[in-house]
């Protein structure tokens, strides 16, 4: 098969050109190609900005004789600048189904997740059944939701002529290899990343129960997806999901309570002072998304994680600890000093144009 996968050289991206057999060809769509070498010489890459007005066009020409797209490209920052991550999540969403339908691709494998589902079951599961309908205070998972509602329109609308489209809805991605990048999305460019895991104390609200899976699980999926021809949801998540004393066992750190709302403020007053990069929506998905009942997965598509969530957590801070990374841009090495650089000549990360 001949695979395009947008987002093929972040987090999700990179685990998948791990996984997927030597004998499909991948096509990498990404804005800044890396360098082939290593994982990132097994695929073929093309330069596409998903936010661009001539995104659809060049999606037609990358797409031609592909056999299935594997869309992951999505935006985390900047922050304060939604109307471009909603024109990139949810507008380069719209540009790779209308490429993928006019180039009679026979099917599209969307990256959702668990944000795009409604608040109201907060620590219990919830089968591919559950509203979509996100949580309006963030806007990750706003835009999460307006992509799927996309493609319910697009099935409505198409009916029989509709190509095959599956839907992936893990729970929050970790892996040794992306602690870089998800590090930096997070922390301010002054603070050390190896200081996360030397956190002596864990001020979070006892209520915190979230889901985990390691990117390679959700890589296996993928795989199992388009091989299989699968389509409609599929929720993905690791065993036990975590609470507050999970992860500082995790982290070895002593639990402390802090209320969400406390925290919520907290992380609200010192992002509107640039003090760091994550909005308050962000913690509010946390303490509003369900767990996922994962069946589906297990019976259609034979798949079972490999990674307990604690394994995952652990691996994620191993990385951070170790700063793991890879050579793509989105994972690649970032000096303290190269950060403050670009924080000083080019603007915060929250803020600026390019993350």
């Amino acid at each position: 098969m001949r695979i395009a996968i947008t987002g093929a050289s972040g987090n999700v991206g990179t685990a998948l050109l791990r996984a997927l057999p030597a004998d499909h060809d991948v096509v990498g769509v990404v804005r800044r190609p890396p360098a082939p070498q290593g994982i990132y010489a097994r695929a073929e890459w093309h330069s596409v900005d998903l936010s661009d007005s001539e995104a659809l066009a060049n999606l037609r020409r990358v797409f031609d004789g592909v056999d299935a797209v594997v869309h992951l490209a999505w935006g985390f920052q900047p922050t304060r600048d939604t109307r471009y991550l909603t024109r990139l999540g949810v507008g380069g969403t719209s540009a790779v189904l209308q490429a993928a339908h006019a180039n009679g691709v026979g099917q599209l494998v969307h990256m959702s997740s668990v944000g795009t589902y409604a608040a109201g079951s907060y620590g219990a599961r919830v089968d591919e059944s559950w509203p979509t309908t996100g949580i309006p205070t963030s806007a990750y998972s706003r835009d999460k939701s307006a992509a799927e509602t996309l493609l319910d329109e697009y099935e409505k609308r198409v009916g029989d002529e509709a190509i095959a489209i599956a839907r992936m809805r893990p729970g929050f991605i970790l892996q040794r290899a992306a602690a870089g990048g998800l590090m930096r999305y997070g922390l301010p460019g002054y603070v050390p990343m190896q200081m996360i895991p030397k956190l002596p104390v864990l001020p979070l609200d006892s209520r915190l129960c979230i889901p985990l899976i390691h990117a390679n699980d959700v890589a296996d999926a993928l795989v199992r997806v388009v091989e299989r021809r699968a389509s409609g949801p599929f929720n993905l998540a690791s065993e036990p999901p975590m609470g507050r004393d999970d992860v500082a066992k995790v982290l070895g750190a002593k639990p402390i309570h802090l209320p969400a709302k406390l925290l919520g403020a907290l992380v609200d007053v010192s992002w509107r002072a640039r003090l760091q990069h994550i909005d308050r929506g962000w913690l509010d998905l946390a303490f509003s998304v369900p767990l996922m009942d994962c069946s589906r997965a297990r019976q259609e598509l034979d798949w079972a994680p490999s990674w307990s969530a604690p394994e995952a957590l652990a691996d994620l801070l191993d990385g951070v600890s170790h700063d793991a990374h890879t050579d793509s841009p989105p994972l690649r090495q970032r000096s303290i000093v190269d950060s403050l650089r670009r924080d000083v000549t080019q603007g915060l990360i929250s803020s600026r144009r390019l993350p």
